[in-house]
């Protein structure tokens, strides 16, 4: 039997953000300064990647491209991209202290996991400069891993590659990959750890693909909330979890019976 040594956390929409919204608006934005419409959902698919790869993911999208080409008579480059970059950076900078609560269960989750042994990592797809505003806030609030990497650590290598995990393992001495587990809420979480070797746990409530602020789903009855949540497990089992939790509360019982078998 493996003992679990440590879990591997995301950020926004996992831990912080319910939702994953800090990002969402930003990424519509940038595009609407470059007269280019683009969806929600258009915007959310990438959630989870380096930030810089998000936006060469979109601009590469049909939808967008098209735009892009009618627009300026030519295929978005890499130029584009930076520029965007350069705009993204400079409103989610701006807006981003708002969008470090702990979502409901992480503070009381992390600290029973640390009594028990447990080492807490994290990977993320914000800058380090991102994250220093993002790891202050959530400290004040109850929430402090023990190690985060960024893509910076790893020479610029963000998700889905499985580098933060590795440096994670390394920096928390974890002798093997099957002591450890990764848990997030996007599809880019799920392909990170998978890359890694790793156990994958998909978070439901509060992920970006479900998409919903805690506001909206705090609204709605049962019967609609678990129609959002099958189509959010569904997505998970899609791209290869292995498991599937509600929310954060959920994971000390399931490293209990993952440890058993």
């Amino acid at each position: 039997m493996h003992k679990i040594e440590a879990v591997i956390f995301d950020w926004a929409g996992t831990t912080v953000d319910f939702g994953c919204f800090a990002p969402l608006e930003v990424f519509i934005n940038i595009f609407k300064q470059k007269d280019i419409d683009v969806s929600i959902e258009e915007a959310r698919k990438p959630m989870g990647m380096l930030k810089i790869d998000h936006i060469r993911t979109m601009l590469e999208m049909d939808n967008i491209e098209k735009q892009w080409t009618e627009k300026y008579n030519r295929k978005p480059n890499e130029t584009d991209v930076e520029e965007l970059y350069e705009a993204f950076e400079t409103e989610l900078m701006s807006s981003l202290k708002k969008y470090t609560d702990p979502i409901e269960h992480v503070v009381t989750t992390i600290n029973k996991l640390k009594e028990n042994g447990i080492k807490i990592g994290s990977t993320t797809g914000y800058t380090r400069e991102m994250m220093e505003v993002v790891t202050e806030e959530a400290k004040k609030k109850g929430y402090a891993p023990d190690y985060l990497a960024t893509a910076e650590d790893v020479g610029g290598y963000g998700r889905p590659y499985p580098y933060m995990i590795f440096e994670n393992i390394k920096q928390l001495g974890i002798p093997s990959i099957y002591e450890v587990i990764k848990v997030g809420d996007t599809v880019s979480d799920i392909k990170e750890a998978k890359n890694a070797g790793l156990i994958s746990v998909g978070v439901v409530d509060g992920s970006s693909i479900m998409g919903l602020n805690e506001e909206e789903f705090n609204e709605m009855n049962d019967e609609d909330k678990n129609k959002h949540r099958e189509k959010v497990k569904e997505t998970f089992k899609e791209e290869g979890a292995d498991y599937t939790i509600l929310n954060l509360g959920e994971l000390p019982k399931l490293i209990e019976d993952i440890e058993q078998k």
